[in-house]
């Protein structure tokens, strides 16, 4: 029996929103008081009702629902999101909707179970993700962020549990590969922020990060680890944003687009997706590589016959610069300690062979952690449509990779793309 074809109909994505935003409410913002940010509920109604506006789809023709997220009973005092939907419309109400959650790769798994479902016999589905963390201080909200690792035996490497996992990983790969520098990082880094810059949607959209500020320690970018032994690994400008945010996305077979009304040329391709976790309570097998990351999308490329030569844009996890750097190695980019060479020839710039997190990555765009892997997703159906406004690529891709990771490369959700 053939598989049935899967389409992406289209999304949303809300602002991404937090400190350093300036929508977003604080003491001295002048709206304190007047008005306040947007709640977890807020995040999630909003997708779908915008999702459902792009797409032009009713919720009456949606089979079924997916909602990632990954801490809202911390950061929140709120689960049971997957009855958190009809708010969005009330076409939801008693539709199957329930929560994935898988830490940060959250969002890739709910689309994933979305397309999966499209396979089995559903029609239309929605995926949608949100986060709302602002409302935990950095501290607290880093210890809630731990549960994604083996708490028990990580959380004390320090306060902030993932960033001291990550330099301890930059430690490693900087002793195994010496020509590969923290400047590499300060240039991933400042790529990032650029694309940023163009993205009005950008957590970070109004900060100018340079690369000569961003591959050096200093007042305004700290090495702010306590474990001295990694903290000279790690600076702000290497991490994601503690965001607020949601994503959502509408998959429909070939029957489903009739139902919408929609032909397939306005929509793009799901050629192939896969996920894959490694063992949460032992060490990774080499703190230097990727290894989930790169099982599951070699795995993935493998299926279909294609290369990462043939993706022509990716979004690829930056939940700090070294994830990225590592994850070129990973998904094939580069050889083994070679990611330095692809980040100095611009290769995965927004003019190059390979662009990568062309709206700015998680470094920049942001991390709700629950939208972040559908926010990828619906990243490369706006560049495949010509939707990304200022950061539009010069010639908009056939091929696109988006590369959700959880954890410390624990859980990994993968997509290729294909634009009609």
């Amino acid at each position: 029996m053939a598989s049935r074809r899967v389409f992406l109909v289209g999304g949303h994505i809300t602002p991404f929103i937090g400190k350093g935003n300036k929508n977003f409410i604080w003491k001295k913002h002048p709206d304190f008081g007047k008005r306040t940010n947007p709640t977890l509920k807020d995040y999630i109604a909003d997708s779908i009702k915008g999702a459902m506006a792009n797409s032009g789809a009713s919720a009456e023709l949606v089979d079924r629902v997916y909602v990632g997220n990954f801490a809202g009973e911390l950061f929140n005092q709120q689960g049971h999101l997957g009855a958190a939907v009809a708010l969005g419309d009330p076409g939801l109400l008693y539709k199957p909707s329930l929560r994935i959650e898988g830490a940060c790769a959250s969002g890739g798994l709910a689309a994933a179970e979305a397309v999966m479902a499209i396979k089995a016999g559903d029609d239309c589905v929605l995926a949608v993700g949100a986060e709302m963390q602002s409302a935990a201080s950095a501290r607290e909200g880093g210890t809630f962020l731990a549960r994604a690792a083996d708490f028990e035996r990580q959380a004390n490497i320090d306060d902030f549990t993932f960033p001291c996992l990550f330099a301890r990983r930059t430690k490693a790969y900087m002793g195994k590969y010496p020509h590969a520098s923290l400047a590499d990082l300060g240039r991933l880094s400042a790529k990032a922020y650029a694309n940023g810059n163009l993205n009005p949607l950008a957590h970070m959209h109004s900060a100018k990060v340079s690369a000569e500020h961003a591959s050096v320690a200093s007042e305004k970018n700290p090495n702010f680890l306590s474990n001295q032994e990694f903290c000279s690994f790690l600076r702000v400008t290497d991490c994601s944003q503690v965001s607020d945010g949601g994503a959502a996305c509408i998959f429909a077979s070939e029957e489903g687009l009739s139902k919408l009304g929609r032909s397939a040329e306005t929509c793009v391709e799901v050629v192939a997706n896969d996920y894959g976790a490694g063992d949460l309570w032992n060490e990774p097998p080499d703190l230097t590589e990727m290894t989930t990351t790169k099982t599951v999308v070699r795995r993935l490329l493998a299926s279909k016959k294609l290369s990462i030569d043939d993706i022509g844009v990716a979004e690829l996890h930056d939940c700090f610069t070294m994830a990225e750097m590592m994850g070129y190695e990973a998904i094939g980019l580069a050889e083994p300690g070679r990611a330095c060479d692809v980040i100095a020839s611009g290769t995965t710039e927004r003019g190059g062979k390979l662009p990568v997190n062309t709206g700015g990555g998680l470094v920049s765009f942001g991390h709700p952690v629950g939208a972040t892997g559908l926010k990828q997703i619906m990243e490369i159906y706006r560049q495949m449509k010509g939707l990304c406004g200022d950061y539009q690529l010069a010639v908009q891709p056939e091929l696109g990779l988006a590369v959700n990771m959880g954890g410390d490369d624990m859980t990994v959700s993968a997509m290729i793309l294909k634009n009609l």
